[in-house]
């Protein structure tokens, strides 16, 4: 009898049928940005605690851990593009509740973040911190992870805030079009 392989890697393809705005939608389709920020946020705390590990349904985990693969995936589709997400270049105050962890500067073109993400850490480094966190998440360890973990959570997190702000101005943008023609 042969054997058959199951491949359970997932498939990052920039085909048109998976862009990185498609699998941004899909990701908040399925996880809530404030949702996202607090499981990313506990998984992180509990990485780093010892003798403790996270509550949540290893399933749960999981999944998250595989949405926010894709998200990231998607931010370096989109930042291959080179495309502009500014809304408004003027020097108004923007206030402090809305630009979350982004700068004025990236919340005015929120590709900033990417770039800068990318810049400093490659796709295989954020999923070894992703894979690193839900590890040392998941149970009681000895070892604490052996890497700087806190600034690939920061661009993970500022990740999540600028594509959704990216969706945000894409749907204001198309209500305007609508309205007005």
């Amino acid at each position: 009898m042969k054997k058959i392989k199951t491949d359970f890697a997932p498939r990052f393809r920039a085909d048109k049928k998976h862009s990185g705005l498609q699998l941004m939608e899909t990701f908040f389709q399925f996880n809530e940005l404030d949702v996202s920020k607090e499981i990313l946020s506990k998984m992180m705390n509990y990485a780093v605690k010892r003798n403790s590990w996270i509550h949540e349904d290893p399933a749960v985990i999981f999944q998250f851990h595989q949405s926010i693969r894709s998200l990231i995936r998607a931010g370096y589709l989109i930042m291959l593009k080179e495309r502009k997400w500014a809304v408004n270049n003027q020097p108004e105050k923007i206030s402090p509740l809305v630009l979350g962890l982004l700068s004025e500067k990236e919340y005015r073109n929120p590709l900033l973040v990417f770039k800068k993400a990318f810049r400093e850490y490659t796709l295989k480094e954020f999923d070894y911190f992703m894979s690193g966190i839900v590890y040392f998440s998941m149970g009681v360890y000895e070892n604490l992870p052996e890497r700087n973990i806190v600034m690939p959570y920061i661009h993970t997190v500022k990740m999540l805030e600028a594509a959704h702000l990216i969706l945000q101005r894409r749907r204001d943008k198309k209500m305007a079009e609508t309205n007005s023609g």
